[in-house]
């Protein structure tokens, strides 16, 4: 506790009085809450704060108080006579002043995967003790399609930049322990996000649109063999996308509209960008692919901004030519910029979603960069990695609870939980 903390619980207490804590927990039981204040009225007791919580039928209740130091006994026998009948244990203890702060959580840490075992959490535990970061509180907040931990943590240096060390420990322990986590500060910074903006191909949707368009001509292996060079960062981007589209050259347009219904969203991005959405995000799709192809899922998703490449057309026939700049990377992350400030936002306030090397200009301007089952190139600048093959877990990593989610779902008539291996 901070002297300026102690000097305000100092005010806050009446005078005579000494802070202590109360806790009760046992059995979820009607009428328990309801009992325990009524016992503390009766005794004159000032609240400072209190908090509650039930877990799988079982409650945990405590109060922070101010008491006159010789009614303790009175209090614990009137407790333990009042709640016994319930089947609650009860705890009552006088604290020095400089030892009752309530801990201000500095980052939040999201845990998430499929499955998390006690070693998971145990590892990720000892790194925060290794680095001086104190574990305040713990929730679930996931069970479908990973399951989800969320900690509140507090870091010894908490000026910007002072978690980068936790940060890149945690990172590394990603492979190890097969889960996903991340860490952001933690306050209202993290709640004022306010726009998303997803790359596309193997992101938005599980295939490369170049690649699909490709397969109707027959050049699939070296249009992929390209595709993969450019995304490691081996390529020019709008080097590598001029010579895919030359494979191109002289099929009907019709091939637009075949492969436009042959999309296939990623599991979660439905529920993802209809969660956000309905939180006041705007939403957005920045890709290095084609518009003739993404224009009926932008308006079927209600996407608010959409920019990609145009597939020249001529005598309606593919030319092998794009028209106008390519969306290379430097322009992806201008895109971004340009959303934020028509939508009259901070840069700290978005989110970008990615997965190649053409994402890392995007990713390193957003507010959270999140990187998508993507390539070492970018999940070496992104703030967090997402290495499951459903991106709603980029909700939970925006502190989202499945709860939450379902609970929305449910009241508009769209919760689905199908099995994981069926799940699109």
């Amino acid at each position: 506790m901070t002297t300026t903390d102690a000097s305000n619980l100092t005010v806050a207490l009446g005078e005579g009085l000494a802070p202590a804590v109360v806790t009760v927990s046992g059995p979820d039981r009607q009428g328990v809450t309801a009992a325990f204040f009524r016992v503390l009225a009766a005794n004159g007791i000032q609240l400072l704060d209190v908090e509650q919580s039930q877990f799988r039928g079982f409650l945990s209740l405590a109060a922070f108080v101010g008491l006159k130091p010789e009614g303790l006994d009175t209090l614990k026998e009137g407790l333990n006579e009042t709640l016994k009948g319930y089947g609650q244990k009860v705890t009552v203890e006088i604290q020095d002043v400089a030892e009752s702060s309530r801990p201000r959580s500095t980052h939040e840490v999201v845990i998430l995967g499929n499955p998390v075992s006690a070693k998971a959490i145990s590892r990720i535990g000892q790194t925060l003790a290794d680095y001086n970061a104190n574990i305040d509180t713990i929730r679930g907040i996931a069970d479908y399609p990973v399951t989800g931990i969320e900690m509140k943590i507090t870091v010894a240096n908490a000026a910007p930049g002072g978690g980068i060390p936790l940060r890149k420990a945690l990172a590394e322990l990603t492979p190890e322990l097969g889960v996903d986590i991340a860490i952001e500060r933690a306050g209202l910074l993290r709640r004022s996000k306010r726009l998303i903006c997803f790359d596309c191909d193997s992101t938005l949707i599980t295939g490369e649109v170049i690649e699909m368009l490709a397969a109707h001509a027959g050049k699939e292996k070296e249009v992929a063999e390209v595709t993969e060079r450019a995304m490691r960062g081996e390529l020019d981007f709008e080097h590598s996308l001029r010579e895919r589209v030359k494979t191109l050259a002289g099929l009907d347009a019709s091939v637009i509209d075949e492969v436009a219904k042959d999309i296939k969203l990623t599991p979660g991005a439905r529920t993802t960008i209809r969660t956000l959405k309905r939180l006041g995000y705007k939403a957005a799709v920045v890709s290095g692919g084609f518009i003739q192809v993404l224009e009926d899922l932008a308006k079927d998703l209600d996407l608010d901004y959409v920019r990609a490449n145009t597939l020249e057309i001529v005598d309606g026939k593919l030319t092998g030519r794009v028209l106008g700049k390519v969306v290379d990377r430097a322009a992806k992350a201008q895109f971004l910029r340009e959303f934020a400030a028509d939508s009259g936002l901070e840069m700290h306030q978005t989110v970008a979603v990615g997965d190649g090397a053409n994402d890392i200009d995007m990713i390193s301007a957003a507010g959270l960069g999140v990187a998508f089952n993507a390539k070492p190139a970018l999940r070496e600048i992104a703030d967090t990695s997402v290495n499951s093959p459903f991106l709603d877990e980029v909700l939970h990593m925006l502190g989202i609870t499945r709860a939450e989610i379902d609970a929305a779902e449910e009241e508009e008539g769209t919760l689905r939980r199908v099995p994981l291996e069926q799940r699109v």
